[in-house]
């Protein structure tokens, strides 16, 4: 790994950025960190934890490409943003009418018992993947070999 090199952020382009700082917040617990005024526009810094959103004014207001179930399908382009929660029924219950659910809920037991996922469309259209119970496989080294 590169000396120091760590995640830092996701880019998003947003409609209406307030709107989608609220989604953000509200529902999945980012602050605000940091506002970079650029005159006519802004960039907001929201964080969770080390996790970084950069919300930036977009100049259209439909999506470059919707974005259905979990996400675009073709090379180069994001499919979702994921987050874990201890309940899917109790994040969607407090989503409630603000829930655009795209997929699921879905059971993935088959894989890792107790694994659930759903996913929902943000403001802007990105879809949000949503999981409780995701583990790593101890039984697999670390370096894919």
């Amino acid at each position: 790994m590169a000396a120091g090199l760590r995640w830092s952020h996701v880019g998003l382009n947003c409609t209406d950025q307030k709107t989608t700082e609220e989604f953000y917040a509200r529902y999945f617990g980012f602050t605000r960190a940091r506002v970079v005024d650029l005159g006519e526009t802004q960039i907001v810094f929201l964080r969770k934890g080390d996790a970084y959103l950069e919300l930036f004014a977009a100049e259209g207001t439909e999506p470059a490409r919707p974005a259905d179930e979990d996400g675009p399908q073709a090379p180069g382009r994001m499919r979702h943003l994921a987050f874990q929660t201890d309940s899917v029924d109790a994040f969607l219950a407090e989503l409630g009418d603000a829930a655009e659910v795209t997929l699921g809920p879905l059971d993935f037991d088959d894989f890792i018992c107790g694994w659930r996922t759903v996913w929902v469309r943000d403001p802007d259209g990105v879809i949000v993947e949503v999981s409780q119970g995701y583990e790593d496989d101890s039984t697999h080294d670390k370096d894919g070999a």
